[in-house]
């Protein structure tokens, strides 16, 4: 529910400059304050994380030296002819395309698993430690096939889509700010957390038919459509489809932990990234190349900042709100008629039977039974997921340095 989209990356386009027009047709720019008037931001790739409160490209003419640079201000990677710059945008690309193949597909299965957890009040085998849940996902793969493991993939894609669509629609529509500005206030901010909190509304329904297709049991499960999770969603808010049992709790019931959750992770997302931000680039600040040279640490510098950013304020956001999220995800469970794999053993099934009364029940009675690890169940998955994370970014680098000192 929670986009993954690092602000920042230019892999389609760069900024800061200008190209030149020769022949006939229009007359080319004349100047540097001329031609700031048609810079724009380059589009987010689509799916990444947007944490940036408000950023603007700068104009042209007005960048700063490597390591001074603005937070979304690329630094001056030295000279280089139209291949150097048609190779840092490819790989400007090619690294936010691996970080995103990382957060949506590589780290699916831990989602998975994590979830299944979560939701397991059953369980006595509490998953705090990878090394469990790396034996738990090798033995639900050797009884149920790589299916198991990747299920609900597709509609975790389309909830993220609509999150994004509906964000864009109500700021488009209503006076709320889908970006805050550089002078921000208290009542710019009221709007923004606004937008995020209805955004969050109106896709909570749709987070809980992906969240059942992510933990139902691949055993009992039927092959479902691809519009299946958009179908459900609609169906509970009109309180038809699938039929469900009379502990379901309503759709006004979940708005408030839902809401709450979602705000929360996006705002220390955000504070995480900016600090991050600020002490990658005031410690790149301190280690300026020679001017005029042409560096490849200096051009990984360019981008790997956002990505550490983004890494650690995701990491941040999900260590600090795992409790709560367990909390939210047995709310949205509740009363669906899921099973989900036995946790404990890798294969057989459990039933979901809670009786929940609300948010606040649900605490009560997890820390009663369960204990204050009750709350953590399954949280060895999140340490493997943000582990193989740090193992592609690392593998993403050195690619890219290999590549840059062949083409040097």
């Amino acid at each position: 529910m929670h986009p993954r989209r690092p602000e920042g990356f230019d892999g389609l386009g760069y900024r800061g400059g200008g190209r030149e027009q020769s022949g006939p047709g229009p007359r080319p720019f004349g100047s540097a304050s001329e031609l700031g008037h048609w810079v724009t931001s380059p589009p987010d790739i689509p799916g990444s994380r947007n944490l940036h409160w408000g950023e603007k490209t700068p104009p042209y003419g007005t960048g700063t030296p490597l390591g001074g640079a603005g937070l979304n201000e690329e630094p001056n990677l030295g000279p280089g002819g139209p291949g150097a710059d048609q190779l840092n945008r490819f790989a400007g690309f090619g690294i936010g395309l691996a970080s995103l193949f990382t957060e949506n597909v590589l780290a699916h299965p831990c989602i998975v698993l994590r979830r299944q957890c979560q939701v397991n009040y059953h369980a006595r085998n509490y998953h705090l430690t990878p090394f469990t849940i790396v034996n738990i996902m090798y033995s639900i793969n050797k009884t149920q096939g790589p299916r198991a493991l990747w299920k609900g993939m597709g509609s975790t894609f389309i909830v993220q889509g609509i999150t994004l669509g509906t964000e864009g629609i109500i700021s488009e529509f209503t006076p709320l700010p889908r970006e805050l500005s550089h002078k921000w206030n208290l009542k710019q901010i009221g709007g923004h957390l606004l937008l995020k909190g209805l955004t969050h509304v109106v896709a909570m329904p749709f987070y809980s038919a992906s969240l059942i297709e992510t933990v139902q049991s691949e055993i009992i499960r039927d092959n479902p459509g691809i519009l299946d999770c958009v179908k459900e969603g609609i169906g509970r808010v009109v309180g038809m489809g699938v039929p469900h049992s009379k502990r379901l709790l309503p759709l006004m019931v979940l708005t408030f932990p839902t809401v709450l959750h979602g705000v929360l992770h996006y705002v220390i997302s955000s504070i995480i990234q900016k600090l991050v931000l600020f002490v990658l680039k005031r410690g790149n600040s301190h280690n300026l190349p020679p001017e005029g040279s042409t560096s490849i640490q200096s051009m990984l510098d360019a981008y790997f900042p956002e990505l550490i950013a983004s890494f650690a304020a995701s990491l941040c956001a999900d260590v600090m709100l795992y409790p709560l999220e367990t909390v939210l995800h047995r709310l949205h469970i509740q009363g669906t008629r899921t099973i989900i794999d036995n946790t404990d053993l890798g294969y057989e099934v459990l039933p979901i039977n809670t009786q929940y009364e609300g948010m606040r029940d649900c605490i009560n009675t997890i820390k009663r039974e369960e204990g204050m690890l009750g709350f953590y169940k399954g949280f060895g998955a999140v340490v493997v997921q943000y582990t193989l994370h740090v193992a592609v970014l690392q593998l993403t680098k050195i690619i890219y340095s290999t590549l840059l000192q062949n083409v040097s």
